[in-house]
């Protein structure tokens, strides 16, 4: 069954209904990847009986003549989710070896549809990293170079589906957590419109802008993925949108002749790249470098020949989007994590001497350095004199990018761009400069903002032959409209088919 890892999820769903492999048969393959893949870190849980458990109830399903997209599907959770059946901890010694009561919302949804789940995938502690070398038990590695990150802070998810570990996977997006490590590790990820999937039950980092996301090797697979997971929560998640769920797939195949692709002219010169005069400018440190600036140029004019039209729009505010996020993210964060003391759940410390001496020895104990690092900035752009001056100045500003993206939308359909400056670095490039990673983010972090839906495809290679992802980023609850753009240039040309040596 050898073949069988290098199927799409769509195609996996066709053999299991015409009973041509069964949901067991599947379960076992994949497990054994995981186990012989270990040394890339993208698992941090399994559990071979729960997951075969599921399979067999899959199989019966599929006896009976149950025909849902998902059902005997293998897929791995982000290890954001809590879960029944597998421990959740966020990547942090805070929450090892903890165990939910309950299911999220968005695992609920997809175990309801018959997806067979493998176990919990590497992240950033806490989502809060762009590598995840932020997680507490292990790093996790891009499978087309291991010295490599994946990304972050849904690196696990990128990696075991780039890996052919696993065919899809869930991820969460605060800041570009789907997008960037979907680029870096060549597949296809989407976050969709900010309240489109339940929040209910993923550990939070930032509430006004965490968001759940399927990440896939096609837009295909993305589509049926998040057909099952959006939908309206509202006595769980006061965030959830009261719109009604929607089937993703049923504009895949609309030509795209006529779709009008805008192209930021504050995101580097990607049109005929010249790199003296973009390192001479100002601006230099948001272009892209050369070999990833080529792979976003050539793409767009793979669009043009599908029909697409380029036309040239502005969002002038795209520098100001870091340091915004990183006082919304970081303020959100301190509020959020406040939760874990030592009380109620979690991490305690052994030995303290009173209460506070508990809060303090617990919360040194089980947060990671770049967790530590967020709350401060959080509770001191929180505090009293600071924060009319930073906090409710952010919130300004950001409302501000979200009308640039609205003026933009006037002349366009989609926007299209970079999702990072530059391929996935060295593991430990960048580990001792924080500044460099948050810089990192430029491309994404603008649509987060704004709430908006937003993917990244594979569309070539770059420095030292990694990856490279275009950003495409839609209107509020227009993800149909990307996953068919995206749907169509995977149509016309194979990169999201290329696998790494070895996998």
């Amino acid at each position: 069954m050898s073949e069988l890892h290098d199927l799409t999820v769509a195609q996996l769903a066709t053999k299991l209904r015409a009973k041509e492999v069964s949901a067991v048969e599947l379960a076992r393959h994949f497990l054994a990847r995981g186990v012989r893949h270990e040394a890339l870190g993208a698992y941090l849980a399994t559990n071979e009986e729960v997951t075969l458990a599921q399979a067999r109830d899959a199989d019966a399903r599929l006896a009976r003549g149950d025909t849902a997209p998902l059902l005997g599907i293998p897929i791995a959770h982000k290890d954001i989710f809590v879960t029944r059946d597998f421990p959740s901890t966020a990547g942090s010694r805070m929450l090892e070896g903890y165990q939910s009561p309950f299911d999220s919302t968005v695992v609920a949804k997809l175990k309801g549809a018959g997806a067979v789940s493998l176990g919990k995938l590497n992240c950033d502690e806490f989502a809060m990293g762009s590598s995840t070398e932020n997680s507490a038990f292990k790093p996790a590695r891009n499978p087309w170079d291991a010295t490599r990150i994946p990304g972050g802070s849904s690196g696990g998810s990128a990696a075991a589906v780039a890996a052919r570990l696993i065919p899809a996977a869930t991820g969460t997006d605060t800041g570009g957590s789907i997008r960037q490590p979907a680029s870096f590790c060549g597949i296809t990820g989407i976050k969709p419109t900010y309240g489109r999937a339940s929040r209910y039950g993923m550990i939070a980092f930032a509430s006004s802008l965490d968001q759940a996301g399927p990440m896939a090797r096609t837009a295909e697979d993305c589509a049926l993925l998040l057909s099952c997971m959006c939908g309206s929560d509202p006595d769980r998640d006061s965030t959830s949108l009261d719109v009604p769920a929607e089937d993703f797939t049923r504009s895949l195949n609309t030509p795209l002749k006529g779709l009008r692709i805008g192209v930021p002219k504050e995101w580097g010169e990607l049109r005929a790249f010249d790199v003296e005069r973009v390192h001479s400018s100002p601006k230099a440190q948001n272009a892209p470098e050369a070999s990833v600036a080529k792979a976003i140029d050539e793409a767009l004019s793979q669009y043009e020949k599908l029909g697409a039209t380029l036309v040239e729009v502005s969002l002038p505010r795209t520098e100001l989007s870091i340091p915004v996020y990183y006082i919304i993210a970081p303020a959100e964060a301190s509020s959020n994590l406040s939760r874990f003391d030592g009380v109620k759940f979690g991490h305690r410390a052994a030995k303290y001497a009173d209460l506070t001496d508990m809060y303090r020895k617990t919360r040194a104990e089980g947060f990671g350095d770049e967790v530590k690092r967020r709350i401060m900035i959080g509770t001191y752009v929180l505090s009293h004199g600071y924060y009319d001056a930073y906090y409710l100045q952010a919130q300004k500003i950001r409302r501000m990018i979200a009308d640039d993206f609205q003026q933009a939308f006037k002349e366009c359909d989609v926007i299209a761009g970079p999702v990072a400056p530059t391929v996935a670095w060295k593991l430990g490039e960048k580990s001792s400069d924080p500044i460099a990673n948050y810089l990192a983010d430029v491309y994404t972090l603008p649509a987060s903002l704004a709430g908006l839906p937003c993917m990244s495809l594979p569309v070539g290679f770059g420095g030292e032959y990694m990856p490279v992802g275009l950003q495409l980023i839609a209107n509020h609850l227009q993800e149909a409209r990307l996953l068919n753009a995206a749907h169509q240039f995977q149509q016309a040309t194979d990169w999201h088919q290329r696998a790494p040596e070895g996998f």
